[in-house]
């Protein structure tokens, strides 16, 4: 269990702060062996309420409540109670024991201390701690009575802690086990440097591998951001060539005259300011790999001069008569419909069929949905060993992106994980509003359009106070299925329990209990 991480996740902090507002209570996280993890105990202690500050920092405090977290663990493992009270005989002031659970597991519990459930003398169950009479005087004077701990939503509240304890710790497992199984040199996960282990990515690392020995022309088809790069460069890496030179070059970025020279090179005084011979790309690249993105950019002269090399290995460097020869595997990349540009006369038809001996399609993110959360965590990681952050993504941030349309495609998700991290605290967690609007915005217009026309026809105004209306009626409805279970209704909703509470009191839906 990472507690460092956890304890200052923006949810948790924000309840204890609540609960040191309203009831002067301050909470403990302790593990399996009854050990407390708070780090403000060892670092920040002016976060700690002054009247406790005396208590928690009390060596014969910390020694005599690890016992009492034991015996408490051991009550809420083998009765499965929700939570348990010790009462103030045992360490000198009242504490409430509530477990953090995972996969039916008790890994630790929270320990709510700071209160009175009853009435007791607080001078003889403390004494032994070596308050002196101010101290014991500010601390009787700040502790207050809490009498039914469940009708006063302490009980509540802490549970929502627990919970998104759980839901954090679930997460950082989740990511753990996501990164170590990337870094397997034999995982599902990755070929080369692409990452996936949808259906899509599959297909792909099984042609991939069915072509690695092969020295043919490949022409990679897809989208801006879909990795066609790295398809080039993990076929090189597992060519026979790929300990050679591996060459980029993008065609639309310079004009004919430039590109030209790029390629082919050109001799001294071949126009103004070639002042030495200079090698091109094509002749660096000998018996390595050449790898062509754009190439439905190139104008039909340099579509010329590129066939002339892909026939026959032979080119002149500009401003050259002698003829120099190459041996390299052209690998070429395009955003655009050859086939349409060849119909229509912009390509070349003899060039197209020289380059596309092997054609690959590079899937467009939104058509492997199931790839993001593992891409998520893989750039989440990037980013956090950047800039030395801990961050973690919630789930339904998660499903946001799984829902966005993503016509950026990877490189767009990879750019939308840094943003949201630089905006993020050192220690946080990005939930769906620190995400762009442009795809929050776009999940809840696609819910809006699934939704049937007749059962949305009675609201109107702006589209917030629509979506508002719905998620009453959505959570209205999800209480009285569950007869109120705020912790099953959490889950049916796919958002944490702490969340539910603070709209079902957003929207007044609380569900009074019967009396008599």
């Amino acid at each position: 269990m990472h507690w460092t991480n956890i304890e200052s996740t923006h949810v948790i902090a924000k309840l204890k702060s609540l609960l040191k507002s309203w009831w002067n209570i301050e909470i403990l996280l302790v593990d399996n062996n009854g050990t407390i993890h708070n780090s403000d105990l060892k670092v920040d202690q002016k976060s700690i309420l002054s009247h406790l500050h005396p208590v928690l920092t009390s060596k014969t405090f910390l020694k005599k409540i690890e016992p009492v977290n034991l015996v408490a663990l051991k009550e809420l493992k083998h009765l499965n109670k929700d939570y348990i009270y010790k009462d103030a005989s045992h360490m000198g002031l009242e504490s409430l024991h509530i477990p953090i659970k995972a996969n039916k597991e008790v890994l630790g519990s929270i320990v709510a201390i700071g209160f009175k459930n009853s009435e007791y003398n607080i001078e003889d169950t403390i004494k032994y701690l070596s308050l002196n009479s101010k101290q014991l005087d500010n601390l009787s004077s700040n502790l207050r009575t809490i009498p039914n701990l469940e009708d006063n939503h302490l009980v509540d509240i802490l549970n929502s802690i627990a919970e998104e304890i759980q839901l954090a710790y679930l997460e950082i497992s989740s990511k753990e086990k996501i990164l170590s199984d990337i870094t397997k040199e034999d995982s599902v996960f990755r070929y080369g440097d692409m990452i996936g282990a949808s259906k899509k990515m599959k297909e792909l690392y099984g042609v991939l591998d069915k072509i690695k020995l092969a020295d043919s022309n490949i022409l990679i088809q897809g989208e801006n951001g879909t990795g066609k790069e790295l398809i080039a460069q993990s076929i090189h890496q597992n060519s026979q060539r790929k300990n050679k030179t591996f060459i980029i070059q993008n065609c639309s970025a310079l004009n004919d005259n430039l590109l030209e020279s790029e390629l082919f090179g050109h001799v001294k005084g071949s126009f103004t300011g070639a002042h030495a011979d200079k090698k091109g790309l094509f002749e660096v690249a000998n018996n390595g790999t050449f790898f062509l993105d754009e190439i439905g950019d190139t104008s039909p002269s340099m579509q010329v001069k590129l066939l002339r090399v892909l026939q026959d290995g032979t080119f002149i460097p500009v401003g050259g008569t002698e003829i120099k020869k190459t041996n390299v595997r052209v690998i070429a990349a395009t955003n655009k419909n050859l086939d349409k540009m060849v119909k229509d006369g912009t390509f070349r038809e003899d060039l197209y069929y020289r380059l596309n001996v092997i054609n690959l399609k590079a899937p467009a993110l939104r058509d492997r949905s199931s790839d993001i959360p593992i891409l998520v965590t893989y750039f989440l990681n990037q980013q956090m060993k950047k800039t030395k952050k801990n961050i973690l993504m919630s789930k339904v941030a998660v499903d946001k992106l799984q829902h966005y349309s993503w016509p950026g495609n990877v490189r767009e998700l990879q750019n939308e994980i840094e943003r949201a991290v630089v905006l993020c605290s050192s220690i946080g967690k990005i939930n769906e509003e620190n995400l762009s609007l442009k795809i929050t915005n776009h999940t809840n217009d696609t819910i809006l359009e699934n939704k049937n026309i007749n059962e949305m026809s009675h609201f109107s105004g702006k589209l917030k106070d629509a979506l508002a209306s719905l998620e009453k009626q959505i959570i209205q409805e999800g209480l009285r299925k569950t007869g109120g279970n705020k912790s099953r209704l959490s889950k049916d909703l796919g958002i944490s329990r702490a969340n539910l509470i603070m709209k079902v009191e957003k929207y007044g839906l609380e569900i009074k209990k019967k009396v008599g």
